[in-house]
């Protein structure tokens, strides 16, 4: 019969994996055990922690469903999304920064055209975005991008009952012109709390963390021939940029939104009130790379 004592565990542990045939499979699992097992001797563990933290994850994965799920918030919220994205993206070549995918990202759309309203029918603060696809010295000409966003209270679509029969809003597929351009007509997006209703929003509030995001526009740059640009465009000056409860914001991904009082918008189109200006300019560099499936959807990001 076996003996184990809190060290010899960890070996007898290790030993059970030692024939897995797949190298970077047995390399993780490895790596789990040793990380796991180390966490319990350091915080010396107690039964009442252990059946705490067992109940946790049970009620985390329980408040998963087809439209929400608990456990990419939950890695959100403890910077492990961020995390995989850094360790993937550690050298740029000046291209413009990533950030996480977010759980509302669907998939492909019809290509819209360019100028398009794509906030029909949702209240909001008029914005006009004017955005532009390069390699690193060139426009990009006919790449889709992606953009998805949340409305003036913070939902993005796909949360709503409403998604399944009246379609998408505040989210489209734009081609690029012969310059790398794209532009669109949206609402001003604005500052959202994560949910708080389940297991994450517990941890939040029992570790005195506020559930905030900042306003931000959500971009997929898929580019044939160049590494997928998953990103951000956050509004300058929201109040939580410096505390973003998911860790996404980066400083090179901020941008200046300018009000306007102008009756007229970039494209042409009439405005009825003042209305805010978006520009950016998309930064891609040579490479292959996976476009991520859709996630089920979270309210996260």
């Amino acid at each position: 019969m076996s003996q184990f004592n809190d060290r010899t565990l960890t070996e007898q542990v290790l030993e059970s994996f030692a024939n897995t045939p797949d190298p970077r499979r047995k390399t993780l699992i490895t790596e789990l055990v040793l990380s796991l097992h180390e966490f319990v001797r350091k915080t010396n563990l107690t039964f009442e922690e252990w059946d705490f933290a067992i109940d946790f994850l049970t009620r985390t994965g329980q408040k998963c469903t087809a439209t929400r799920q608990e456990f990419i918030l939950l890695s959100d919220v403890l910077g492990v999304s961020m995390l995989v994205d850094a360790v993937n993206h550690r050298s740029r070549d000046d291209a413009t920064e990533t950030t996480v995918l977010g759980p509302f990202y669907v998939g492909e759309h019809k290509p819209m055209p360019h100028g398009i309203d794509i906030s029909v029918g949702i209240p909001g603060k008029p914005m006009f975005v004017n955005a532009r696809v390069t390699s690193l010295n060139e426009p990009l000409a006919n790449v889709p991008v992606d953009v998805w966003h949340a409305d003036d209270e913070g939902f993005y679509d796909s949360q709503k009952p409403s998604y399944e029969t009246q379609g998408a809003s505040l989210r489209a597929r734009f081609i690029t012109d012969s310059d790398g351009q794209f532009s669109f007509r949206t609402i001003l997006p604005c500052s959202y709390p994560i949910p708080t209703d389940g297991p994450v929003g517990q941890l939040l509030a029992a570790t005195n963390r506020h559930p905030m995001r900042p306003a931000h526009v959500h971009f997929l740059v898929n580019a044939p021939g160049f590494e997928p640009l998953i990103t951000h465009v956050f509004v300058e000056g929201d109040e939580y940029l410096n505390s973003d409860a998911v860790f996404g914001v980066k400083d090179e991904l901020v941008s200046k939104v300018e009000r306007h009082d102008d009756p007229i918008m970039p494209d042409g189109s009439r405005a009825s009130e003042p209305w805010y200006a978006m520009s950016y300019e998309f930064r891609v560099r040579r490479g292959s790379g996976h476009v991520p499936q859709p996630l089920m959807a979270v309210a996260a990001e």
